[in-house]
């Protein structure tokens, strides 16, 4: 029996690091294509501590890159899969992780003092096909802070 379990969790394990290392590809991929398209990069995996959830953990936030693109900061997700097959990179965008980005945002813009600079949440898909050239596409305001805006905010800034 503990043959078998070391097995699974050696089996996880690699495929905890091939995921990693694949996400790690597609954000560089990513970086790449937003300074290529004239976006000057602010920074890259922006992670800071955004509440409480039901059972009293402290949760992380965090933003895959923040960039500008004109006077614009742009909070970009980014979601790299090998094969689009059964679904595409856009599906793991889901209202939890857009609320998780959207409080993460908020904690940036008041801890850098943004208040009257514009922003909108953007998510760059790439597609990682074996023997494919990569496919990355950018779609901008892929949602907006106004879906998840309370009536007031804690801090609100």
């Amino acid at each position: 029996m503990s043959e078998i379990v070391s097995v699974i969790t050696q089996d996880k394990q690699v495929r905890v690091q091939s995921s990693r290392r694949l996400g790690d590809l597609g954000e560089q991929l990513a970086a790449d294509y937003l300074t290529g398209n004239g976006f000057r990069l602010v920074v890259s995996n922006f992670t800071v501590p955004v509440g409480r959830n039901s059972k009293g953990v402290q949760v992380t936030g965090e933003i895959d890159l923040i960039a500008l693109e004109n006077d614009i900061l742009c909070f970009t997700e980014v979601k790299t899969r090998r094969s689009a097959e059964f679904a595409g990179p856009l599906s793991a965008v889901d209202r939890r992780k857009q609320r998780q980005i959207t409080r993460t945002a908020r904690i940036y813009r008041k801890i850098f003092g943004l208040k009257e600079i514009a922003f909108r949440f953007d998510v760059i898909t790439v597609l990682l096909e074996k023997g494919e050239e990569e496919q990355i596409e950018l779609i901008r305001g892929f949602w907006s802070e106004a879906k998840f805006r309370k009536k007031a905010w804690i801090g609100d800034i």
